[in-house]
């Protein structure tokens, strides 16, 4: 009788776990809002924070919804033998690497997102670019 009891109990509280989990996060995809392209921490905070979290750690409010965690880019210098990979990050945030670092491109691609943010000029788009690498290059941990 005490057997059945404990396992009646125990499978009671397995059910009422499964009732209390939180349905799995979903990334709201939304139309990219204007910054101004001279402001690497603007386009930051309004860009990459939702996933890399505002610190640039990968702890953002949508990352537990990315299939594989966002990456920690205050470490991509200590990744690079201490010099920060300017060209690669640049050519990523455009979406010109190849390179999967993040499993799947889950990461939009912002050189086509920054285009259409009203400007099409490549030069707006190359400077939106170049503020925001120059931001994460000033974030990497010392």
């Amino acid at each position: 009788m005490r057997i059945l009891i404990t396992v009646t109990a125990a499978l009671a509280l397995t059910a009422s776990i499964g009732y209390c989990q939180e349905p799995p996060a979903k990334i709201k995809k939304v139309q990219a809002t204007y910054t101004n392209p001279g402001s690497g921490p603007e386009m930051f905070i309004s860009y990459c924070a939702p996933c890399h979290g505002g610190d640039g750690k990968g702890q953002g409010p949508a990352a537990s919804a990315l299939k594989k965690a966002p990456s920690d880019l205050t470490m991509l210098s200590a990744k690079h033998g201490g010099k920060f990979p300017v060209l690669e990050v640049q050519h990523y945030i455009r979406g010109e690497s190849l390179t999967d670092a993040h499993g799947s491109r889950d990461m939009p691609i912002w050189g086509d997102l920054f285009r259409s943010l009203g400007s099409n000029q490549d030069s707006i788009v190359t400077l939106r670019v170049k503020n925001l690498s120059d931001y994460i290059a000033g974030i990497q941990h010392k």
